[in-house]
């Protein structure tokens, strides 16, 4: 079902109903690999309108300590690239999915190799958090025709330039709400806004803010500026707590986030 349109319609709708879209973020192979499908099935019960799925890698600089535990658990348990793509490409489900990854794992199966296969899998999108735009913007418009959006990147850092660039990009801008790595954090970074507001003087695809959203309080002041709230830590912490009741867990958090959006 997924392509890079349905990214498009889920802005759309969610819009629609004058709210904004809700993205959890789940760890591929955390608490186990058999756990994905129960897992993104939670998470689109709970009324998640795009859902991002990690591949774990070694040394993942974005995140923080709660990601980077979840995907050394994962690869302690030998998860690997092509059995994480086999097991997205078994879901059946309603929303788009996109793979959040890092690029020498891109690298390492080949760039447009991985991108087809990401396509076949079920992907609608790809974010890379270390894959500078300069390098990908060659292959934006033809990841788009294969059917997957290479998400881009904006922060507190980014410069008119960038932001002029990434204009051309396609799905939606991911934006950093603030320096450093992701976590939980205690409230919402007063640059939020600002920074959305600013991002929108330069493109019109649909903003999301990720890094730091922790709460269903934090993702309503948040989902008032933004087209879409990410949460990831949080959730993968709620996990952590209770794995072996990881779907009902995930279920209630995303739906305790979605009541408050």
């Amino acid at each position: 079902m997924t392509t890079t349109a349905s990214i498009q319609e889920a802005f759309d709708c969610s819009r629609a109903q004058k709210r904004a879209a809700l993205i959890p973020y789940i760890t591929a192979g955390y608490p186990n690999l058999a756990q994905l499908e129960p897992l993104v099935h939670a998470l689109e019960d709970g009324g998640a309108d795009l859902i991002e799925i990690g591949i774990p890698f070694s040394d993942p600089l974005a995140d923080g300590p709660i990601l980077q535990k979840a995907a050394s658990q994962a690869l302690e348990q030998g998860v690997k690239v092509q059995q994480v793509l086999d097991a997205v490409a078994r879901l059946k489900v309603a929303v788009p999915l996109l793979f959040l990854t890092y690029i020498n794992l891109v690298y390492r199966r080949g760039i447009e190799e991985f991108i087809r296969d990401s396509h076949q899998a079920g992907i609608s999108g790809l974010i890379i958090p270390d894959w500078p735009w300069n390098e990908s913007a060659r292959y934006q418009d033809w990841a788009y025709r294969e059917g997957i959006a290479l998400i881009p990147f904006a922060a507190p850092t980014s410069t008119d330039h960038h932001l002029d660039a990434i204009a051309k990009g396609h799905g939606f801008v991911y934006t950093v709400s603030v320096t450093g790595v992701t976590g939980m954090r205690t409230k919402v970074d007063a640059g939020v806004e600002p920074l959305v507001q600013r991002i929108r003087q330069h493109t019109t695809l649909p903003i999301a803010v990720g890094f730091g959203i922790s709460t269903p309080e934090q993702a309503r002041q948040t989902g008032m500026v933004a087209d879409g709230v990410i949460v990831g830590s949080a959730l993968v912490q709620a996990l952590m707590d209770r794995p072996d009741q990881a779907p009902e867990v995930a279920e209630r958090f995303v739906r305790t986030l979605r009541n408050a959006l």
